[in-house]
């Protein structure tokens, strides 16, 4: 009897420790969360939006930005092979195109988390190899470094060197959680081991050096991964150094801004909002959350929560995007790029929104929802999912906008002066960061669908799929999801298996979803359900058992704060988690957008089309069109407007441009009694 206990106690422990090893984040052991990441690849999209969505990833996405990035157009393996001694020839790219193929590969270990493919996994390791050939013996790799004679190493940041390690650290044990292969991560281990030698020391001269932060994220990946705490403590100084110099120009810093565009300005800590480059600002708070996690420091916590509530309460759009100007200044008046302005200076035209700060803000929230187990955050990663990150890609797959704007009029802006804005999605950008980084996030999407509580199972996103996984106590749980989501509101989760005792299924109930009802096997529940918060259904649990949350999609018209000027008078269209917009081809001939206004009391009727844009529910309703406003002048007086009324049907923000060039608008003028 005492060695079947001794036997059953071993085997629970063996159960914990299988729990959380193979996360997105390596949380197995993370003290200071509330909720913690599933195994990628225990869930799995089955039907419905995101099955289509991860469909498309894995036949078309990942395939082509292969062929882009191993060819001669993207020229990313080809800076490899050239480093490794395989190939001829000179470094082509941006400096943090390393990064960019880092990113690719990461996108494919999801993929092959869900689906098996030997041939895929072959390929990789095949590049992988190549890597590891160009590595220097010490641990360097850098290829935009290594092949340029002129250039010495870390002797300027514009070269963006922290930024390809954060993106190999992070891949690497991705792909180790995935295959259980250690080639890529001996690689990294060689490469953050180097990191810490050259930067362990804290010498002046490369303490600013760490100003784009994807390394935070991938030391402290690296620490979950291998226990070294080195890697913990050198993500730690990364964070210390920021705001701890002075902001004066060196050698290391020529050629790229400084100050609050690189958030140097001021020390984390004693931040209260968020400034400069929008991506290096939230991949810097989306590291100092996770090393948040490992080291349960308040003061940092506390710092993070005003950054997080800065973003997204002053300086982010309706679609969930943030980065408002290409061109600007900050408070401090600092230059700063593609990043943070003033808090409510929201630009539609000119809206910056590049896809990798709409992605980065989805991390942060992630990483935030784990820290706080609070259901906001997953609302706006939901909100960034299905509107500024999937507008960030095409339909099919192939063609990319690196900016979203709320508003294209068709002869505003001369483009070929904004090498990174274009009136259209291109197959190919120069500076091809945005592209992996939206393809890793549909890919890895199912993975961000549930977490695990201390007595239970958090449901973040909705939408069909299936979920196999083990609870933090080491039980089984099986969960079947059922839904149309997110063009219908009703969910079913069937319980297919689960443990005898009592655990917490909790149900995010977004902050849209006014008067959601929850029933198991079809029995209201006496339970708490407010909007914006999780809903927690604790019970003992069997198999059959189906919860169904039912959340109301009405239609429902969105005005901005007062103190957004560029939005005053003006509403734009939201059902669920989708905003909405108008396109010119669903507009009269020859109309321009700027002459649309909606009827603030009109029918707004949803219809949902399987063979329009994917599969997606559209809003028809009337809108006015004023007749009188073809002006040229700056300035003009006015009559009264003419208007004459028609019939059109607004498409989600995400799908715009998917027939050919067009105008798009997501705010309107609102007229509220006729005219």
């Amino acid at each position: 009897m005492k060695k079947l206990i001794v036997m059953a106690c071993a085997a629970l422990v063996t159960n914990i420790s299988a729990a959380q090893e193979k996360g997105i984040l390596g949380q197995q052991k993370t003290p200071h969360v509330h909720l913690k990441s599933i195994n990628i690849g225990d869930c799995k999209w089955t039907e419905g939006f995101w099955a289509d969505k991860f469909d498309v990833a894995e036949n078309s996405m990942v395939p082509y930005m292969g062929e882009v990035l191993t060819g001669d157009v993207g020229h990313a393996l080809n800076n490899f092979k050239i480093a490794a001694g395989l190939k001829e020839g000179k470094h082509k790219g941006m400096h943090w195109h390393d990064g960019d193929f880092y990113k690719w590969i990461e996108a494919s270990m999801y993929v092959y988390a869900q689906n098996g493919d030997k041939d895929l996994l072959k390929e990789i390791d095949g590049y992988i190899d190549i890597i590891a050939k160009a590595q220097e013996d010490d641990g360097y790799l850098q290829t935009q470094v290594q092949l340029r004679s002129n250039v010495d190493r870390y002797e300027n940041r514009k070269f963006h060197e922290m930024y390809n390690s954060g993106h190999l650290l992070t891949s690497a044990c991705i792909h180790y959680r995935v295959t259980g292969q250690d080639n890529f991560l001996n690689v990294a281990k060689k490469h953050a081991d180097y990191l810490y030698a050259t930067f362990g020391s804290n010498e002046e001269r490369l303490a600013r050096f760490g100003f784009n932060q994807t390394q935070i994220m991938g030391l402290v990946e690296m620490y979950r991964t291998t226990s070294n705490e080195n890697y913990l403590k050198l993500a730690e100084q990364f964070i210390n150094n920021r705001g701890k110099y002075p902001v004066v120009e060196t050698n290391e810093t020529k050629g790229y801004p400084i100050g609050d565009m690189v958030q140097e300005r001021v020390a984390i800590r004693e931040a209260d909002e968020a400034v400069g480059h929008a991506v290096l600002a939230l991949y810097y708070y989306a590291g100092a959350a996770d090393v948040a996690s490992e080291t349960g420091e308040k003061e940092l916590v506390d710092a993070l929560d005003r950054l997080w509530g800065n973003v997204t309460e002053k300086k982010m759009y309706v679609t969930g995007a943030v980065g408002q100007a290409h061109y600007g200044a900050s408070t401090h008046r600092d230059k700063i790029e593609e990043g943070f302005i003033d808090a409510y200076m929201m630009p539609n035209m000119t809206a910056y929104n590049e896809t990798c700060a709409n992605v980065c803000n989805s991390m942060f929230s992630y990483r935030m929802l784990g820290i706080h187990g609070e259901s906001k955050y997953a609302d706006i990663m939901e909100l960034v999912l299905y509107n500024s990150g999937l507008s960030g890609i095409s339909l099919e797959g192939k063609d990319y906008f690196y900016s979203n704007p709320l508003r294209m009029v068709a002869g505003s802006r001369d483009y070929t002066k904004h090498n990174t804005e274009t009136p259209t999605r291109e197959p190919y950008l120069e500076c091809f960061c945005c592209p992996p980084n939206i393809v890793r996030t549909i890919a890895k999407s199912s993975n961000w669908a549930y977490s695990l509580s201390q007595n239970g199972v958090a449901v973040n996103l909705y939408g069909g799929n299936r979920l196999k996984t083990q609870l933090e106590d080491g039980s089984d749980l099986i969960l079947n999801q059922v839904s149309n989501y997110p063009w219908d509101g009703e969910v079913n989760i069937t319980v297919e298996k689960a443990k005898k005792e009592a655990f917490d299924m909790m149900l995010r109930i977004p902050k849209w979803a006014e008067g959601t009802t929850i029933k198991v096997n079809n029995k209201e529940l006496d339970i708490k359900v407010t909007e914006g918060e999780f809903a927690i259904v604790n019970r003992k649990w069997k198999k059959g058992d189906i919860v169904t949350i039912d959340m109301p999609m009405e239609v429902k018209l969105v005005e901005a704060n007062p103190l957004v000027e560029e939005a005053r008078n003006q509403v734009a269209v939201k059902r669920g988690p989708v905003v909405y917009c108008v396109e010119t081809p669903d507009l009269p001939k020859d109309v321009n957008i700027l002459d649309v206004y909606i009827k603030g009391a009109a029918p707004l009727k949803v219809n949902y089309d399987k063979d329009f844009l994917g599969g997606v529910a559209t809003i028809e309703t009337p809108i006015l069109i004023r007749k009188d406003q073809d002006k040229k002048d700056m300035y003009s007086t006015v009559d009264r407007p003419e208007f004459e009324e028609t019939k059109i049907k607004m498409v989600p923000y995400f799908t715009w441009n998917n027939r050919g060039q067009s105008e798009m608008t997501v705010f309107m003028p609102v007229i509220w009694n006729n005219l």
